[in-house]
């Protein structure tokens, strides 16, 4: 069983930074593709980065160059580097770890296996 932690979310101004941290539990950690989603009010959840290794990285096109995950599998933890923040970016960020490759090549249709509680991001304008 894989545990997730996720922390580093809070408020912050339009065009400011944030980073999430995702600790996991288990020896297996680096055998699992990781990732974050993030449900905004009223919407469904959506994939926003996922990723197997630093080469092999998939983001979601409103995020492409502002977010950048990340992972150290020395610390079992997953990492979301977010800039230039803007209010469409509010959301619940969720944690997600999937042992099969579709979480890296299909995000949008896979549900992951293992979830974090969630941790708030708010972008005020």
């Amino acid at each position: 069983q894989v545990q997730l932690v996720e922390s580093g979310g809070g408020l912050v101004q339009a065009g400011g930074s944030l980073r999430l941290s995702c600790a996991a539990s288990g020896r297996t950690f680096s055998s699992y593709i990781m990732g974050w989603f993030r449900q905004p009010p009223g919407k469904a959840r959506e994939p926003v980065a996922t990723i197997q290794s630093s080469r092999s990285t998939y983001y979601a096109d409103s995020v492409k160059g502002r977010f950048t995950i990340s992972r150290d599998n020395a610390k079992n933890t997953v990492y979301l580097q977010m800039n230039s923040l803007t209010p469409e970016d509010t959301a619940v960020y969720y944690c997600a770890a999937d042992p099969s490759l579709g979480l890296l090549v299909r995000p949008t249709s896979i549900a992951p296996r293992h979830w974090g509680q969630g941790t708030q991001v708010t972008v005020s304008s």
